[in-house]
């Protein structure tokens, strides 16, 4: 990068390239300048970026993850139920291995208390993931936390911080 001072000739030549879309770091690359210079040197100047393609392509990317995470919550509600209906289904259990290296199977009517525990314990972790999504993309998450905080805080007697508008909130006991 250029070490050399910033002159008032450079500065027409700088306002040449610049447009509202093209990124800092694209015309420091074109000038050969630092990108903190060309940015400080936006800014003196009074010339600003709009930003809007980031802007579109960063909400576009939003609403994909928001797509796919949609399709994986569905798709975990449709794990926890194949897994439940692992409950009392039949099984076949079986043991491989020991000193001789022998294989042996049997079929149960439904799965050990055990292996019901386990099948149980998936079942909550998928259903559980399910609503940890849904609570992420609608942000009542955040909300009931925060209800439950203030109500916990109101039951201790702990005086409530006022609103951005001033006035003081006070929860439902």
């Amino acid at each position: 990068m250029a070490t050399t001072p910033w002159t008032p000739a450079e500065d027409d030549r700088f306002r040449a390239p610049h447009d509202t879309e093209t990124p800092v770091r694209k015309i420091a690359e074109t000038l050969g300048r630092p990108r903190s210079t060309v940015a400080y040197r936006l800014k003196r100047l009074g010339l600003t970026s709009t930003r809007t393609k980031t802007a579109a392509a960063t909400a576009a990317n939003v609403a994909d993850a928001k797509a796919r995470r949609a399709r994986l919550q569905l798709e975990l509600l449709d794990d926890a139920e194949r897994l439940r209906g692992q409950m009392f289904a039949p099984t076949k259990v079986f043991n491989f291995g020991g000193k001789d290296n022998t294989y042996a199977e049997a079929n149960l009517t439904e799965p050990t208390f055990t292996d019901k525990l386990k099948v149980m314990q998936a079942v909550g972790i998928a259903v559980d993931r399910h609503i940890r999504l849904d609570e992420h993309d609608t942000g009542t998450g955040a909300t009931a936390a925060a209800s439950m905080l203030d109500r916990l805080a109101a039951a201790m007697g702990v005086p409530q911080a006022p609103d951005l508008d001033g006035t003081e909130t006070s929860p439902e006991p």
